[in-house]
């Protein structure tokens, strides 16, 4: 917790008082974290896990199971290629490759300059649109290897006029 500014405890403890009437407070209080930091490092978990009596172990168990919480920051743009079964069929994989080799990124990484983060998705609900990726809150639809330069491009255009 020595990491952590006052002004974020402050802030993770009022996230906290939030929900503390509820009966299992425990994904409401971390997905709000999620949208205020981006993501949920070791020391804000302890935090919560101090202020709520839930055992870290158990908030680590959330936050690693559910792909929406993250550990580590992440980019301004997450590009998410779902691999659920339908998009995996119609060639997820070769889209997901192609964007980890234009970004020279892995999985789970972030481009050095913090811009893109690139994800593996299970399912988006978009099954009729396989393989669907998903930038942000846009669902891109049957998107093939030779497209992935083109939502790349789109992405930096957005950054440049931003």
């Amino acid at each position: 917790m020595t990491h952590l500014q006052p002004s974020a405890v402050k802030q993770i403890t009022e996230i906290c008082n939030r929900y503390k009437d509820e009966p299992t407070p425990l994904m409401m209080i971390l997905s709000d974290i999620q949208k205020e930091y981006g993501y949920i490092p070791p020391e804000v978990q302890e935090l919560v896990s101090s202020l709520t009596g839930v055992p870290v172990s158990e908030i680590y168990g959330v936050v690693t199971f559910y792909s929406f919480f993250s550990l580590t920051p992440k980019g301004k743009y997450v590009i998410g290629v779902c691999l659920g079964t339908a998009c995996y069929v119609k060639g997820a994989q070769l889209v997901l490759d192609k964007f980890s080799e234009l970004l020279g990124i892995e999985p789970g990484q972030t481009t050095e300059d913090g811009l893109i983060t690139l994800d593996i998705l299970r399912c988006v609900g978009a099954c009729a649109l396989a393989p669907a990726v998903r930038v942000n809150d846009k669902v891109h639809p049957q998107v093939k290897p030779s497209m992935c330069q083109t939502i790349i491009d789109e992405i930096k255009k957005a950054e440049v006029s931003a």
